[in-house]
């Protein structure tokens, strides 16, 4: 089964006066849909913006995988594991709460700040926080979460390049920049296939011999889980 969920279907999220503009994938908050809770491991898919000098105060998370991905801009993010960084686009960032920490993210650089943070249910959350930081991850280069089954595939197509979906028991893949055709499985020929766009996810479960074909320069993020 393919189930795409467009960009413009998001919750709206967010404090905008003060800079913070959020559009949620999942039930998130006061937008609470019980039909909408998660797929698989996958809790959240916030599309975040910080204005220069906006973000988020210090704030608590626990049995929470927090992953995020930079599509402009840079995050400055500070947590109670000590780390404190810098994340650029093209690096993958990963802060497992365990039983709990507190982090602080903000915009303060000169322009504006986009990005991507997705939350994953680990199977066991007990354990001591974490942090890790993958600086310009290659496409070629999966980044694995074990604690919630989960394999990210990070994957940038020029126009006209075809990317083969993971053959896993499900799929989450959102589509940061460019236009995509996803073919194949139960989509069909070209003609049932389904065009993303940006902001736009797929939830894919079962499905075998997908590809997704680029219409221009792309950048898809895909979950493989188990």
């Amino acid at each position: 089964m393919i189930d795409v969920r467009r960009g413009s279907d998001r919750y709206e999220g967010g404090e905008p006066p003060t800079g913070i503009t959020t559009r949620h994938a999942f039930s998130f908050g006061p937008h609470y849909d019980p039909d909408n809770l998660r797929f698989g491991p996958v809790l959240a898919c916030n599309e975040e913006s910080l204005a220069p000098g906006a973000g988020f105060d210090e704030h608590p998370h626990s049995h929470t995988e927090i992953v995020t991905w930079v599509a402009e801009g840079e995050l400055t993010h500070r947590d109670a594991t000590g780390a404190a960084t810098l994340v650029r686009p093209g690096d993958v960032q990963h802060l497992a709460a365990a039983s709990g920490t507190r982090h602080v993210e903000r915009n303060d650089g000169p322009g504006p700040l986009r990005f991507v943070q997705m939350w994953l249910a680990p199977a066991d959350p007990a354990g001591e926080p974490s942090y890790t930081l993958v600086r310009g991850i290659a496409d070629s280069t999966p980044y694995a979460v074990p604690a919630a089954g989960a394999v990210l595939h990070v994957r940038r197509p020029g126009a006209g390049e075809r990317v083969a979906v993971p053959a896993a028991a499900r799929v989450y893949l959102h589509v940061v920049r460019g236009d995509l055709r996803l073919d194949g499985g139960s989509a069909g020929s070209a003609d049932g296939a389904e065009e993303l766009s940006p902001g736009d996810s797929a939830r894919i479960t079962g499905e075998g011999e997908l590809e997704l074909v680029a219409g221009s320069p792309a950048e898809v993020l895909i979950w493989e889980l188990s």
